[in-house]
C-alpha cells in the first residue's frame, strides 16, 4: 500500500544528456550521464539504465571518476554541493557544501585529498574562477568544505574550456582569444592572446581546450572551425602552434586518445573527424551522426569513445571509428505542436521529436523507441526558410490507425496535407495507406478518430475541424482501383458548419454516438450516425479552448474551457449547464480508465493541478505551485496493473498515471515513489547480469543451469527441473547475508554442502531412461537375466496400460538402443 502523504512531482525525463561530458567506468561496461539534477548510469552492452542517482537539489555541472577509487564517482552541481557516490550501489558516500554554485568538476590523479571546480567570481557578474577545494574528512556524511584556494581568474563557464595537463602539471585555460597556462611547481602564469580581427572569414574566439596525455601540447578548438596545437608554451614568446582545419564551423568538443597519437573533434555537421599524429593529411570520418557534436569522451583503456549530441542523443564508437551503439533520449523540439499523445500499442508517449518526425518515447526506459519519418523531406538547416512541419496527430483506439497533419510555416496560405498510417504487423511499422491534399482551405485546428473499441473497421470514423469554418468526417471505403497495393482507403464522407464560426476542437463521446465541435465560442453536438445537429451550448465571454466528454458513470457530462477562464459543465439529458467555476485552464486532460478529468491552470506564473469529476463541481484533489515552469501539455497513461492506494483522495492515480510538459519541455509526473524505485529492482538485477560473465558464484546460484536448460529445450531434449538446482536457500543466504552476522565457516560447510546434492528419491522416469540408455553393450551382452528382468518389467508397465506390445530380439534390442544413442539435434537448425 501506498501512503497517502507520500504523492510527490517527480521528474522522469526529457532532462538534457548533454550537461557535462559522459564517463565510463575503468571496466567499459557502463556510461555514467549527467541528465538534470540526477546521474544515470547505462550498460554500455545493453544500452539499459541501470540506475539513476539522485540527490542535488539543482542541474549537475560535473561527473568524474575517483582517480584513488574507480568504483566512486564524484558530482557537482548549481546546489553547491559535491557528491561522492558508489556508483555501482547508487549509495551517495559524502556529500561536500561548497556554497557556491558550482559550474564544472576536475579531478586530476596529482590531487590526493582535493577537487577542482569553477565558480563565480564574488561581487563581479558574468566572471569566474577555477579554485581547489580541499575535501574535509570526517565521519559524518555531510561536511563542510570551505577551504577554497584560487587557482585562475576569468576562465570560461564551461566545462570544455579548462583542461589539465600530463600528469597534472600545469592547467590551460581558454576564455574569448586567451589562452592562460598555470604550472603548478613553478607558480608561473602564461597568458597568449589571438588577433580579434575576422579577417577571411576567420574567428579566433575560442571554444574548447585538451591536454596531450603524455606530451606537452595542447590543443584548442575555435570558433572558425580551426583547430591549433600549442607547444613549448612555457615560454611566452617562443611557443609555436600548428594548425588542423576541416570543420566549416565552431569546433564544439576535442578529445586526445589514451596514448595521444589520434585526436577526436565534431562540431555542428554531425561528423567525428579522427586526426592522427597530428596531421592535417592523416584524418578519418564517422558522418551522418544525425545532430551536431556538444561532447567527447574517451574510455580509460581506449576501447571506445562516446559522443553527446544536441538532440539529446548518446553515441557509443569503437576505438576504429565504428558506430556501435546508441542511447536516444527525449528530443527537445522547438515547438511540441502535437501534444502529448499515447500509443495504445505500446503506451508510449508520441510527440514531436526532429523536424518531420514522430518520436515514440519509452516512459519507462526514459529513451525513444523509434522515430517515424511523416513529413519525408530532407530538412534544411537554414534561417527564414518556410518548411513543413507536423502539427497534429491522432490513434486509433486499438493503435491500428494514424493520422497525421504536416502544414507549411506560410501564414496566409499554408500547405496542407492530410495522411493515414496503418500498422503493418510483419513489417513492426505504420505504413503510409492515404496521402490527402489540401484538406481544409486553412489551417486545421484539431482531429480525433471514434474510439469504437468492440466494433470493426466499418465503424472507424476520422474527424478534422480547421478555420475554414468547417468539420470534415473522413472514411474507409474499399479501394476500386486495380492497380493500388491496399484494399482501403479514405475519404471525405460529411461535412459541417456552424454559422459561419471557425470550428476550434472536436472530441467523440465514450460510446462514440456523439460528436462535439466548438465553434469559437460555442459547443455544438452531432449525431455521429445521421450527423444531425442535437443541441449547442455556450458561455460567454470567451472563445472554447478545450472540450471532452466525461466517462463511465459521468457520461451525460460535457466539460469546456474558454480562454477567459471559465470551466463549464453542461448536462447532455437537460442540455443545461450543471455547473461553471472560474479557472483559468491551460490543459484539460480526462483519464481514458476512469471518470477523472485533469485541469491545470496557470496564474501568477504559478501551475496548479485540480483533479475532479464531472458530476461534483468541488475537486478531489488540488496541487498548487505544481512545477517552476508553465506546463504546456499533459497526458494520461494507463498503467500496466492497478496501483494499490489507500487514500481515497489519491484514487485517481490507481489505474492510470499523469504526465506533463513543461515549457522547457521537461517531463514530469505525479507519482508515490521516487524515479529511482520506478525501475523495479528485477529489472535492475537482470539488466546488471546480462553484462556479467559467467563466474564460480553465478554457477553456483544456477544462472549457467538454467541458460543449459534453455538450450535443452530449444533442442527438443526433455529437462528434469529441480528445485534445488535451480536457487538453493542455502546458498542464497550465505551470499547475502552480512558477513558479520554469519557463523563460523565449519557451521555452514555441512549446510552448504548438503544443499548442492540432488537427492536420489526425486529421479523422474526420464532420468532413469537415460541411465539405462548409457549402459555399456558390454554389460547388457553379459547380463541376459537383468536384460530379461528389464523386458518384463516393461512389459508388465505396458500391460497395466491397456497397451498391446511387441517383443523384440536380443538383436533388434540392441539395433534400437544405436539408434537411440545417435545425436539428432543437428535437424533443429533446418
Amino acid at each position: 500500500m501506498v501512503s497517502p502523504g507520500a504523492l510527490r512531482v517527480v521528474r522522469c525525463g526529457g532532462s538534457a544528456l548533454r550537461g557535462a561530458r559522459a564517463v565510463f567506468s575503468a571496466d567499459c561496461r557502463y556510461l555514467l550521464c549527467a541528465s538534470g539534477d540526477f546521474v544515470k548510469v547505462y550498460s554500455v552492452n545493453t544500452e539499459e539504465t541501470l540506475r539513476l542517482m539522485g540527490g542535488h537539489a539543482d542541474l549537475v555541472t560535473g561527473i568524474q571518476l575517483n582517480p584513488h577509487n574507480h568504483m566512486q564517482l564524484y558530482s557537482s552541481s548549481l546546489d553547491g554541493t559535491i557528491k561522492l557516490w558508489d556508483f555501482m550501489d547508487g549509495i551517495p558516500i559524502k556529500t561536500f557544501t561548497v556554497g557556491s554554485k558550482l559550474l564544472a568538476l576536475y579531478t586530476p590523479a596529482s590531487a590526493e585529498d582535493s577537487v577542482f571546480v569553477v565558480i563565480p567570481k564574488k561581487g563581479e557578474r558574468d566572471t569566474f574562477q577555477l579554485v581547489s577545494v580541499k575535501l574535509t574528512k570526517g565521519a559524518g556524511q555531510d561536511l563542510e568544505a570551505k577551504e577554497l584556494s584560487v587557482v585562475l581568474d576569468g576562465v570560461g563557464a564551461s566545462m570544455k574550456h579548462i583542461a589539465f595537463g600530463r600528469e597534472g602539471a600545469y592547467v590551460a585555460s581558454v576564455k574569448d582569444v586567451n589562452l592562460q597556462v598555470y604550472f603548478f611547481k613553478r607558480k608561473l602564469l602564461n597568458r597568449f592572446s589571438l588577433s580579434t580581427m575576422k579577417t577571411k572569414g576567420g574567428d579566433n574566439h575560442f571554444s574548447c581546450v585538451v591536454c596531450h596525455p603524455t606530451e606537452d601540447c595542447i590543443a584548442t578548438g575555435h570558433a572558425d572551425g580551426k583547430i591549433r596545437l600549442w607547444r613549448n608554451f612555457h615560454h611566452r614568446k617562443e611557443y609555436t602552434y600548428s594548425t588542423l582545419h576541416w570543420h566549416h564551423d565552431i569546433v564544439m568538443d576535442l578529445a586526445f586518445s589514451v596514448e595521444g597519437t589520434r585526436l577526436l573533434s565534431g562540431g555542428v555537421e554531425s561528423v567525428l573527424v579522427q586526426w592522427h599524429n597530428e596531421s592535417s593529411c592523416q584524418k578519418d570520418f564517422l558522418p551522418r551522426l544525425g545532430s551536431p557534436i556538444e561532447c567527447i569522451s574517451m574510455s580509460s583503456d581506449g576501447a571506445l569513445c562516446c559522443t553527446l549530441h544536441t538532440d539529446n542523443r548518446i553515441t557509443i564508437i569503437n576505438s576504429n571509428l565504428r558506430f556501435s551503439r546508441s542511447i536516444q533520449g527525449l528530443i527537445k523540439s522547438r515547438d511540441v505542436k502535437t501534444g502529448l499523445v499515447v500509443d495504445p500499442r505500446t503506451k508510449a508517449l508520441v510527440l514531436n521529436g526532429e523536424p518531420g518526425h514522430l518520436q515514440f518515447y519509452s516512459l519507462q526506459s526514459d529513451q525513444q523507441l523509434f522515430s517515424l519519418d511523416i513529413v519525408q523531406r530532407q530538412y534544411i538547416h537554414q534561417a527564414g526558410l518556410k518548411q513543413s512541419d507536423l502539427v497534429k496527430v491522432a490513434f486509433s483506439a486499438q493503435g491500428t490507425w494514424l493520422a497525421t497533419v504536416e502544414e507549411s510555416e506560410e501564414v496566409t496560405d499554408p500547405e496542407l496535407q492530410l495522411k493515414l498510417w496503418f500498422y503493418h504487423e510483419e513489417m513492426q511499422s505504420f505504413q503510409l495507406n492515404t496521402r490527402i491534399n489540401t484538406p481544409h482551405d486553412n489551417h486545421i485546428t484539431d482531429m480525433c478518430f471514434r474510439d469504437m473499441d468492440e466494433l470493426g473497421d466499418d465503424s472507424l470514423i476520422l474527424v478534422t475541424t480547421g478555420r475554414d469554418c468547417v468539420f470534415k468526417v473522413w472514411m474507409m471505403v474499399e479501394d476500386t482501383d486495380p492497380e493500388a497495393q491496399q484494399s482501403v482507403s479514405w475519404s471525405c464522407d460529411f461535412v459541417g458548419s456552424y454559422h459561419n464560426y471557425q470550428a476550434t476542437n472536436c472530441c467523440f463521446s465514450e460510446d462514440g454516438s456523439l460528436l462535439a465541435v466548438s465553434f469559437e465560442e460555442t459547443v455544438t453536438v452531432w449525431d455521429s450516425l445521421t450527423w444531425d445537429l442535437k443541441c449547442t451550448f455556450c458561455h460567454p465571454p470567451g472563445n472554447i479552448r478545450n472540450i471532452c466528454f466525461g466517462r463511465l458513470t459521468c457520461s451525460k457530462y460535457l466539460i469546456g474551457a474558454t480562454d477567459y477562464g471559465f470551466l463549464c459543465c453542461w448536462n447532455l439529458l437537460t442540455c443545461a449547464l450543471e455547473w461553471s467555476a472560474h479557472l483559468n485552464v491551460a490543459v484539460l486532460q480526462p483519464d481514458p480508465l476512469s471518470e477523472h478529468i485533469a485541469a491545470v491552470s496557470w496564474l501568477s506564473k504559478e501551475s496548479s493541478l485540480f483533479v475532479f469529476k464531472p458530476n461534483e463541481p468541488r475537486p478531489i484533489y488540488i496541487q498548487r505551485n505544481l512545477c517552476k515552469e508553465k506546463i504546456l501539455l499533459a497526458a494520461f497513461v494507463p498503467r500496466d496493473e492497478p496501483e494499490m492506494i489507500s487514500s481515497e483522495k489519491y484514487l485517481w492515480l490507481g489505474k492510470s498515471q499523469l504526465f506533463f510538459l513543461t515549457d522547457t519541455q521537461e517531463l514530469m509526473t505525479l507519482s508515490t515513489k521516487s524515479l529511482e524505485e520506478r525501475l523495479t529492482p528485477s529489472s535492475k538485477q537482470l539488466a546488471v547480469e546480462e553484462s556479467l560473465p559467467v563466474t564460480p558464484f553465478s554457477l553456483l546460484l544456477g544462472k549457467h543451469r538454467h541458460q543449459q536448460a534453455q538450450e535443452d529445450i530449444d533442442l527438443g531434449k526433455p529437462v528434469v527441473h529441480n528445485k534445488e538446482e535451480q536457487a538453493s536457500p542455502a546458498v542464497k543466504e550465505l551470499l547475502h547475508t552480512p558477513a558479520h552476522v554469519l557463523p563460523s565457516a565449519s557451521f555452514l560447510c555441512t549446510i552448504f554442502i548438503n544443499s548442492l546434492l540432488i537427492s536420489k528419491e526425486n529421479k523422474s522416469a526420464e532420468e532413469v531412461a537415460d541411465e539405462v540408455e548409457m549402459e555399456s553393450e558390454k554389460a547388457e551382452d553379459s547380463d541376459e537375466e537383468d536384460a530379461k528382468e528389464m523386458e518384463q518389467e516393461d512389459t508388465s508397465h505396458m500391460e497395466l496400460l491397456g497397451e498391446i506390445t511387441c517383443k523384440l530380439s536380443k538383436s533388434q534390442e540392441k539395433e534400437l538402443r544405436k539408434i537411440r544413442k545417435t545425436d539428432y539435434s543437428w535437424i533443429s537448425a533446418f
